[in-house]
């Protein structure tokens, strides 16, 4: 069987098990003239576990018009607001705390997004969770 040629990858980020037709995912699929609505009800059913959640895709779309997507980890930003219970980050970091988080939960999100990460290992990870987590004005400890 000869591969198919890809034609675009598309990166997109939407609500877990909440896709719709609507932008983005109209946008960023429809000049490709994929079916849209195949993506959607595909997509819901992968993520439907962890409805809510921000869950990045990349979609690689065929010449053919088909396409195929490999789900992503849940932003790092997320994951920490998730864990520190806080509705955004701080508006000045460095200046003002939006709260503080702990080295465990620390590294239960570097677990989750190791595979996602350019990190050899979990010291590493752990250290660019950290600094997501400072750039966002969470104290870590």
């Amino acid at each position: 069987m000869a591969k198919k040629k890809v034609a675009a990858i598309v990166k997109i980020q939407i609500p877990a098990g909440k896709a719709t037709p609507a932008p983005p995912v109209g946008t960023a699929l429809g000049p490709h003239g994929v079916g849209i609505m195949d993506f959607v009800k595909q997509y819901n059913a992968a993520t439907e576990a962890q409805v809510g959640t921000i869950i990045p895709v990349e979609i690689t779309i065929f010449e053919d018009r088909t396409f195929s997507f490999i789900l992503k980890t849940p932003p790092t930003p997320v994951l920490l607001r998730e864990k520190a219970k806080i509705a955004k980050g701080s508006s000045t970091p460095g200046k003002a705390s939006a709260g503080t988080i702990g080295e465990a939960e620390i590294e239960e999100i570097a677990k989750i997004k190791m595979p996602d990460l350019n990190a050899y290992d979990l010291e590493a990870a752990k250290e660019q969770v950290r600094g997501t987590a400072r750039s966002m004005g969470l104290k870590v400890g």
